[in-house]
């Protein structure tokens, strides 16, 4: 049996994320038992041949700031908005909109 690559177990997670919540590279890379790895959790977003299937939209950095997206911060924030995930300032408030992996299988 041919074990799944690091990006595949990425966007196998993040396709989990629901409509309207945010998760963070850092909770992804933790959820994959590889707590170091939130910069290749990144660059495996970055290179999302899936989407919108897999929303790496959904995806912001630990403290809440948007963070890089393919097509711009300002297409990331409007998506997000138009899930109902309120950003100001260019962050999202992670004690209302965060996705906890752990409790929502």
């Amino acid at each position: 049996m041919e074990s799944k690559s690091f990006a595949q177990k990425v966007y196998e997670l993040t396709r989990r994320i629901p409509r309207g919540q945010v998760s963070t590279y850092q909770s992804i890379a933790r959820a994959m038992k590889k707590p170091g790895a939130s910069r290749a959790v990144g660059n495996a977003l970055n290179k999302n041949p899936f989407a919108p299937k897999v929303p790496c939209h959904r995806v912001v950095r630990s403290t809440g700031e948007i963070g890089g997206f393919a097509s711009g911060p300002k297409k990331k924030a409007a998506m997000l908005a138009k899930e109902g995930v309120i950003v100001k300032r260019k962050c999202v408030d992670l004690s209302r909109y965060l996705y906890d992996f752990k409790t929502k299988r």
